[in-house]
């Protein structure tokens, strides 16, 4: 029998273990394998209550699971960056396979891990630490190795779009869309990760250092958040066609690298418009294939414990089969290059006073850093004088919108901070 034993039994934890143990049967008229939960390492005794499971294999000490010969594949499930990183560093120097759903850690410290894996030729399986039960992972690893992926696009958190589609579809402002999502259990208690783009920026790394072998850091992808997206710029976006996610994107541009994480707008028949409430998708195009969308349940017990799952399963083949398991995964063999940010339509509403001469001295600035309009509207009621003057550019560079917008919002006769919001056709 191949001995699994899971580190914590939280929401991913449970699901794991459900799955291992319901589905055995399933699993070994499938595969023809005997895998089965030996070990579960807990510390909080009341996570371990009404699961079902036998209290003989239970031990709050992480460290004695590794340490047991019937564990061959440590299975960590604590999340967070320590004592994680040194449970999986113990696992692999004792030359047992790692499989995880911790993607901050991996985003963070995974070329040290996956260096110490190649070293003691082991494996670490993360397919759960991107969107949750949808394939991606291997589909990159795998399905499409015979391609040169250009360009990823995708939407990997479902807090985040949660609370975008909740703006969208019933005009509620983004306290009031948070407050709900918190209340049904979607968003945490301190939501800064999801909202502020910080979960989906450690997930688009690893998509990043997979698809295009590329060593990125946090520190490279430019990461905005959802907290100031108003309600009237969601339904301006409805009135010229447009529809706003919070987009991770990735992009070759020649040698280098393009990546963010922001709000951003999509055609209303972009297939990615219609990935609503807490669902995930993540758009890829290979230079053989074309485009490929992979879309479902990004997080939850069950959905994200299936992916856990399906890498026991996989090493499992492996060890049984006495073929070569090994640090496949997260080889970024290449030097990063940051990509010059590729040139886009932007959205752009100023609050402005409702007087002659305000758009042709708006559209003025704009010209003078290269920046034509292709269309605006200018309506709305009245706050304080002001109304919005909204529009739509050409592709323009963001630096030079970035220095217009500045130049706009020092007029006598604006408003405030003008916002503007990408446009991802």
């Amino acid at each position: 029998m191949i001995g699994i034993g899971i580190i914590g039994l939280g929401t991913v934890g449970t699901g794991t273990y459900r799955i291992l143990t319901e589905h055995a049967g399933l699993i070994r008229k499938r595969t023809g394998l005997d895998i089965g939960v030996v070990r579960v390492a807990e510390v909080d005794p009341r996570k371990i209550k009404g699961k079902g499971v036998d209290r003989a294999i239970v031990t709050s000490d992480a460290m004695e699971l590794i340490r047991d010969d019937r564990v061959n594949i440590v299975v960590e499930l604590i999340g967070g960056t320590h004592p994680a990183a040194d449970f999986i560093s113990a696992a692999l120097n004792l030359k047992k396979q790692v499989v995880t759903a911790n993607k901050a850690l991996l985003a963070q410290q995974g070329d040290d891990l996956f260096r110490l894996a190649a070293k003691n030729g082991c494996e670490i399986g993360f397919e759960a630490s991107v969107c949750g039960g949808i394939p991606v992972i291997r589909a990159i690893r795998d399905g499409l190795v015979g391609n040169d992926l250009t360009y990823i696009l995708g939407i990997l958190n479902g807090t985040s779009n949660y609370i975008l589609s909740r703006m969208t579809e019933e005009g509620m402002s983004f306290p009031a869309a948070l407050n709900e999502a918190q209340q049904k259990g979607y968003a945490e208690k301190d939501p800064t990760f999801d909202i502020e783009g910080i979960d989906a920026a450690h997930k688009l790394a690893l998509l990043v250092r997979l698809a295009f072998a590329s060593p990125i850091t946090m520190d490279r992808i430019t990461t905005r958040g959802i907290a100031k997206i108003d309600p009237v710029d969601i339904g301006f976006a409805r009135d010229f066609g447009y529809k706003i996610k919070l987009l991770a994107i990735a992009r070759k541009m020649g040698t280098g690298v393009e990546a963010r994480v922001e709000p951003a707008m999509l055609p209303v028949n972009h297939p990615m418009s219609s990935v609503n409430g807490v669902y995930n998708a993540v758009y890829i195009v290979g230079d053989m294939v074309g485009p490929n969308l992979f879309y479902g349940k990004g997080a939850g017990s069950e959905a994200t414990g299936s992916a856990v799952v399906s890498d026991i399963v996989d090493m499992a083949k492996r060890i049984t089969s006495g073929g070569p398991t090994g640090a496949r995964g997260l080889s970024a063999t290449g030097r990063y290059k940051q990509g010059k940010g590729s040139p886009v339509p932007y959205y752009l509403r100023v609050m402005a006073q409702d007087r002659p001469g305000v758009l042709s001295k708006i559209s003025g600035i704009l010209s003078e850093y290269g920046i034509s309009i292709s269309a605006v509207t200018q309506q709305g009621r009245k706050l304080g004088g002001y109304v919005p003057v909204v529009m739509v550019t050409h592709d323009a560079s963001e630096e030079g919108l970035r220095k217009a917008k500045e130049e706009i919002d020092r007029i006598s006769f604006t408003q405030g901070e003008s916002v503007h919001i990408r446009i991802e056709e």
